[in-house]
């Protein structure tokens, strides 16, 4: 019996050791559906993920250098340029999920009315400085609120008093005094301790974003990104995506 149980042991240690590990490359906006997800399929299939995240066009530019990876989540546009210079496989490509842009403040601190346009100007102009995701760096909200700011007439203003985060989350901005607004995807805002995500922008001036994965045309390990890929798409259900701060992609 114990030269059984050994040989179990043995066994397992094997297989854990020889164990396959996927590389996922996510942007920030999906990395908490990701992760919410990820534990059960590492129990389930004995694969391993590596998460990096960065801003969707910081991730599109590592991939189009030629880094390795197995499976990415980005916006759709980035996944199909990718799949047209050949480093994603066209037929793994899978919508995943939509985000919109929210907008964050201290939590405890004063939360502005944001149902209309006019309002949401009102408090951009009214806050001492206001953070969001420098569009340098490729984030995707980043982009967008810089191209919206323009179309208000506030850009000038907003520059003026902007905290432009490279990357990561920017209501960390609010909760230590920098800013007091964070304007950002709402599934970054909401994993953010010490932030209160106010709610969305007004419909009128909302941008959604839809994210979806695809398999590296160059992994070793198509089988296991499949599974994933697979698993992702199955698994990233309403519940698991409105939780996070996220709706279905259709």
């Amino acid at each position: 019996m114990r030269a059984l149980a050994l040989l179990a042991l043995l066994t397992l240690a094997v297989m854990r050791a020889d164990a396959q590990t996927l590389k996922l490359l996510t942007a920030g906006a999906f990395k908490p559906v990701a992760l919410e997800l990820i534990p059960a399929f590492e129990a389930r299939t004995g694969i391993k993920v590596e998460v990096q995240n960065d801003t969707a066009g910081a991730l599109t530019k590592r991939v189009e250098a030629g880094e390795a990876f197995d499976v990415v989540i980005v916006p759709m546009p980035n996944l199909d340029a990718l799949s047209r210079k050949g480093k994603v496989d066209p037929a793994s490509v899978t919508p995943l999920a939509k985000v919109g842009i929210g907008v964050a403040v201290r939590a405890g601190s004063p939360r502005p009315p944001l149902e209309t346009v006019e309002q949401f100007k009102e408090a951009v102009l009214k806050a001492r400085k206001v953070a969001y995701i420098d569009p340098a760096s490729g984030g995707s909200s980043g982009i967008y609120l810089d191209g919206l700011f323009q179309r208000l007439g506030i850009a000038e203003a907003v520059r003026a008093k902007a905290v432009l985060v490279a990357g990561g989350h920017s209501a960390e901005r609010v909760v230590s005094g920098e800013a007091d607004l964070a304007i950002q995807q709402i599934s970054e805002l909401l994993p953010v301790s010490g932030a209160t995500v106010v709610g969305p922008l007004p419909e009128a001036v909302q941008n959604y974003t839809v994210y979806g994965c695809g398999i590296s045309s160059g992994s070793r390990i198509t089988d296991a990104a499949g599974s994933f890929a697979g698993a992702v798409t199955a698994h990233a259900t309403d519940e698991v995506l409105r939780a996070k701060g996220m709706l279905p992609a259709r």
